[in-house]
């Protein structure tokens, strides 16, 4: 398919493309890989948490949102890029055969400062189901070559596999929140991202050119096979989730756990470098703020900025998170 270019896209443009139904098999099997939180893998576990009942995860309805945006506005091409995701926010959960919508809106237009012949569409996604409310909601900003334009030159780059990674072994107790400190840092670890992982991804979630076929990826402006941006994501919520359940069983050995829900969304998102075959990323989470729920009593939301280096000590992640956790026992 031709990738879509600047001039296919106006201020005020709407699009709304097909619905996709996200099946049980598809939220647990996300869930599985990179967020194995309760809610997210069984009815009966779901019931005794938070969320009540078994929903998809946040991570997942974003990646469900690329590949819409990829199947419907992208017209099955492939953009330049995108640096990030302003604002996202999860305001209803996605249920098992909910059929999700979604609508594209274009907010603004420039040209790239730095290269001739680019230009940056700003955009709001929604995702909605078939109840007619609203799942997701989504403003970022990405690239694209005006028609004609020289295409910009692959950049040097290394691809291999991801060397050997070993779990780490630390715990450390997990305090409520009323009792957690701002500023306190927790590293996450470190999560290797090998082509057969990116390809994968890339077909469930999205499958632009540069994610797909390593030839191709090597011929793109990238020079070479690099991750989704919410691969990425996927991936640091996997060894949030990793960590923390090693912290709950030293935690619960010396007392009560906190128990953690979901997230009415995230800001700022950015994706700083590509991240390729063979690239490790270390993750870390460092708590910012924090306050006690006025709608939910006994929970808080925790404030983060979340952040991922690669073997090199280069940043290629970050954004600030909110979570709901239990305030106090």
């Amino acid at each position: 398919m031709p990738d879509p270019a600047f001039e296919d896209f106006s201020v005020g443009d709407v699009i709304v493309g097909e619905p996709l139904t996200v099946t049980r098999d598809a939220i647990v099997g996300f869930a599985k890989a990179f967020d194995f939180q309760p809610f997210h893998l069984d009815e009966a576990a779901a019931e005794r948490t938070f969320a009540g009942r078994l929903i998809g995860s946040g991570w997942h309805t974003a990646a469900l949102g690329m590949r819409l945006l990829q199947q419907g506005p992208f017209r099955g091409g492939s953009s330049l890029g995108a640096p990030g995701i302003d604002d996202l926010r999860w305001l209803a959960p996605v249920l098992p055969n909910d059929a999700l919508t979604l609508t594209f809106r274009v907010l603004g237009l420039r040209d790239s400062a730095s290269k001739p012949g680019l230009g940056f569409v700003t955009a709001e996604v929604a995702l909605g189901n078939q109840r007619g409310e609203t799942a997701l909601t989504q403003r970022f900003t990405f690239m694209l070559a005006r028609r004609g334009t020289d295409p910009l030159p692959p950049r040097p780059v290394a691809i291999g596999e991801p060397g050997p990674v070993t779990e780490p072994e630390d715990a450390e107790l997990l305090p409520f929140l009323r009792d957690a400190e701002i500023g306190a840092t927790r590293d996450l670890g470190p999560y290797p991202f090998s082509a057969e992982a990116i390809i994968a991804f890339a077909q469930a979630y999205d499958p632009q050119a540069f994610h797909l076929d390593p030839e191709a990826a090597e011929r793109s402006h990238f020079g070479g096979l690099c991750a989704s941006g919410w691969h990425t994501a996927a991936a640091y919520m996997n060894r949030l989730l990793t960590t923390r359940a090693r912290d709950e069983a030293y935690t619960a050995a010396r007392g009560p756990v906190p128990e953690a829900g979901p997230s009415p969304g995230f800001k700022n998102l950015r994706w700083l470098k590509p991240v390729y075959a063979g690239d490790t990323v270390r993750f870390s989470a460092k708590l910012t703020d924090k306050r006690a729920s006025a709608s939910r009593p006994g929970w808080g939301l925790a404030f983060a900025r979340n952040t991922g280096v690669n073997q090199r000590g280069e940043p290629v992640f970050a954004f600030d998170s909110a979570v709901f956790h239990r305030w106090e026992p």
